[in-house]
């Protein structure tokens, strides 16, 4: 059987949308959120984005913050999705891996390579270049798909039968 596919999240214009004109106010989470949870941009989140996310992983990825949110994101977006904390990517020092320009990797590609240690896995994240495309084909031996979102839409109904698509596919593209 072959090994599942990671699925790496970014928080910050992937799933709070930095265009978004109005919060989700009627929303209300599925368990109570702890006090730490409080944070003025989970309102913003689409709310049914939890049942999406879950549904990606029963069909054969494991979740994972890829995010500067680290802990915070399973403290105050996991509650506030209805997830279970995930495990969270450690990002190296930014002195280390500065930000090297647009044809460059970002900081980030190298850390997920490293962290998916040769599984398949998917990244989705509104900052994903053709630099970190061709940084992860030449660099990562098992399928991988960079899937960027518009931060002012952040994750939505149109990114999500892409992903879909990849995972059920074991990670090939569908035939068409």
């Amino acid at each position: 059987m072959p090994p599942t596919a990671l699925l790496f999240l970014d928080v910050d214009g992937t799933l709070i949308p930095f265009g978004a004109e109005r919060p989700y106010p009627l929303y209300e989470p599925p368990h109570p959120l702890p006090e730490t949870a409080a944070h003025p941009l989970l309102n913003r989140i689409d709310p049914a984005l939890g049942t999406r996310l879950r549904r990606l992983a029963e069909l054969g990825c494991e979740l994972v913050w890829a995010t500067t949110w680290m802990d915070d994101a399973n403290a105050a977006v996991a509650p506030w999705l209805g997830l279970p904390p995930l495990p969270v990517v450690d990002w190296p020092d930014e002195d280390e891996e500065p930000r090297l320009g647009p044809r460059r990797p970002h900081s980030k590609t190298k850390a997920l390579v490293a962290w998916a240690a040769g599984r398949p896995f998917l990244w989705v994240d509104d900052e994903i270049s053709d630099a970190d495309r061709a940084w992860v084909a030449g660099s990562h031996p098992a399928p991988a798909l960079l899937h960027r979102v518009d931060h002012r839409e952040g994750l939505t109904a149109r990114d999500l039968p892409v992903l879909e698509e990849w995972i059920t596919a074991g990670g090939r593209p569908a035939a068409r």
